[in-house]
């Protein structure tokens, strides 16, 4: 696992996520609307648009503006039409940062981007410049207290899954992106719920980072992640657990 995904688990364990609550509410109504423009606005036909009204329910956002925003998505009363971007570049260190993004302003989002980069020691590059680096999988993750792993490992392999990677906190579950809905279903079916499941930029290699770069990594990925128009954020580096321990403590 990299150590964005590290990370990103600390911070789910710690409840960074209910500090933003405002913002993630933002970034799920804007991808709920665009799944549902794109897709339709039916959950069960829509997958894209199922992941992210489960994400909002998980982040307890009230099923009105749920609906809300499956509306806006299908033409149903406000209209506001999001362009998907995808922007690519460079953290502390060399790691490699492949940032998706919903605007409706492409100059006011490259401007944000550009700033607060620059404010922790990044850069912006060109379109493909990190995008090879990265390959789309479908990822499962399961909190590891209190979990039978050895019984997740077996039925995760049996439903399809590529690989199962045990780290200190969590279970991760890692499948193709044709395989991971069909596999999502059928470990859901099996009492198997998992703490965060989506479509991903997998690292296909990692870059190590120590020291100062450390703490000007992680400050910038939250610092990326708090504006309004980033959807996601994926890194390449990784960094040891115990610099990640003495950076989260």
């Amino acid at each position: 696992m990299s150590g964005h995904s590290k990370w990103a688990t600390i911070k789910r364990k710690k409840g960074a996520a209910d500090d933003r609550r405002g913002k993630i509410f933002t970034k799920l109504l804007r991808e709920i609307a665009t799944a549902a423009r794109i897709g339709g606005g039916d959950p069960d036909a829509n997958a894209r648009l199922r992941l992210a009204v489960d994400k909002a329910r998980a982040a307890n956002m009230p099923k009105d503006n749920i609906e809300r925003a499956i509306k806006k998505g299908t033409g149903v009363g406000e209209t506001e039409a999001y362009e998907e971007v995808v922007y690519e570049g460079y953290g502390p260190g060399g790691a490699a940062l492949y940032l998706e993004t919903l605007t409706d302003n492409k100059n006011r989002t490259v401007g944000e981007l550009r700033h607060t980069l620059t404010r922790f020691g990044g850069n912006l590059g060109a379109s493909g410049c990190v995008s090879y680096l990265f390959e789309k999988k479908g990822h499962l993750s399961f909190d590891r207290t209190g979990l039978d792993v050895d019984a997740l490992l077996e039925a995760a392999l049996e439903s399809g899954a590529d690989d199962v990677i045990e780290t200190g906190d969590s279970i991760e579950v890692v499948a193709t992106v044709a395989g991971f809905e069909p596999l999502r279903r059928a470990l859901e079916a099996a009492g198997w719920k998992p703490a965060s499941a989506g479509i991903v930029m997998a690292p296909l290699s990692t870059v190590r980072i120590e020291g100062a770069a450390v703490e000007s990594m992680l400050r910038l990925v939250d610092a990326l992640e708090d504006l309004d128009d980033v959807q996601d954020v994926y890194a390449n580096y990784d960094i040891s657990d115990e610099e990640m321990a003495r950076f989260a403590s």
